[in-house]
This record gives C-alpha cells, sequence and structure tokens, in this order.
C-alpha cells in the first residue's frame, strides 16, 4: 500500500510540475519576407530604459534575447546595399542615438555576443543604417518585420530600418 501511495504522489507532483511551466519571457519569433527570413528572441521593454541603458550606444548586441539572431536569404541577394549571398547568417547590430551597424556573420549558433571578439574575423558585412525615433507609445516587445525591400526593427521609442532584396 506504501509504494502505491508513493507512486501516486510522485506522479502528481510531477505532472502539476509539467503544467505550471511558465511561457518563456522571450519566446523565440520568425519573421518571414520575401526570399528572406528572421529568427530571434524576443525580449520585452516591461519599464525599463532600452537604447543607451539595458542595451548600450556603441556595443556589439545580440540584436535580441538569448541565442544570436538569425537571418536566412532563400537565394542571392543583398543587405544594405551590399552583395550576400544566399545562407544563414548571424545578426548583430551596434546601437548608437543616430546611427546603427548592422553586421553579418557566418558563425551560426552563438549564445548572445559574448565571443564575438572571436568570431569578428567570420563578419560578411557591416552597413550603417539611420535611426528614428517612433511618435507615440512605446514599442513593448522587440520586433523585426521584412515588408517589401527592407528590414525593419522596432523597439521602445527606436526604429532602425535596412533596405533588403
Amino acid at each position: 500500500m506504501y509504494k502505491i501511495i508513493l507512486t501516486a504522489a510522485i506522479i502528481a507532483g510531477s505532472t502539476t510540475a509539467a503544467f505550471s511551466q511558465d511561457a518563456p519571457k522571450s519566446p523565440r519569433i520568425t519573421a518571414e519576407g520575401n526570399d528572406v527570413k528572421v529568427s530571434y528572441g524576443q525580449p520585452s521593454k516591461r519599464g525599463r530604459e532600452i537604447f543607451g541603458k539595458l542595451v548600450p550606444y556603441g556595443q556589439i548586441w545580440r540584436t535580441g534575447a538569448n541565442e544570436a539572431t538569425e537571418i536566412t536569404f532563400a537565394k542571392n541577394g543583398s543587405f544594405g546595399g551590399k552583395p550576400v549571398k544566399a545562407g544563414t547568417y548571424s545578426l548583430f547590430t551596434i546601437p548608437g542615438e543616430g546611427e546603427w551597424t548592422f553586421i553579418l556573420n557566418s558563425e551560426l549558433k552563438q549564445w548572445g555576443a559574448y565571443k564575438y571578439e572571436q568570431i569578428k574575423g567570420k563578419d560578411v558585412l557591416q552597413v550603417k543604417a539611420k535611426s528614428t525615433k517612433i511618435s507615440g507609445d512605446p514599442v513593448e516587445k522587440l520586433t523585426i518585420t521584412l515588408p517589401e525591400g527592407k528590414l525593419v526593427l522596432e523597439w521602445d521609442q527606436t526604429k532602425v530600418e535596412v533596405p533588403v532584396k
């Protein structure tokens, strides 16, 4: 009888634990456009000051949360006006107050940008893009979209666009 009660208690405890797990704070999101797709961890603002504070200006950023953002080109194209071959790349950025640097790097499966200094020799290209301030309510979750001909990044009060073909 003791074994039956113990087994039932273990099953009940493990079932409760399995169902009580919260959704991740920064889920992995995929944005898709014509022959381009971006996969990124989507952090939330949650009342924090984002650019210049949480994400410092002038420092390499994974462009999302958790694993570095990846951008996939289904065929040869261009990013920021520079040619890029079909394939998947890590997408890093260096945010600035008025201008950002976007970096495509061939080293995949990076956790954050912690080892960027060791892999920066694998950069495929770097492009600069102007950032603008969003009027109105801040964007709560980092959002990357791929409307026709561009990649658009929006978060908090910041918007940055890069031409993509």
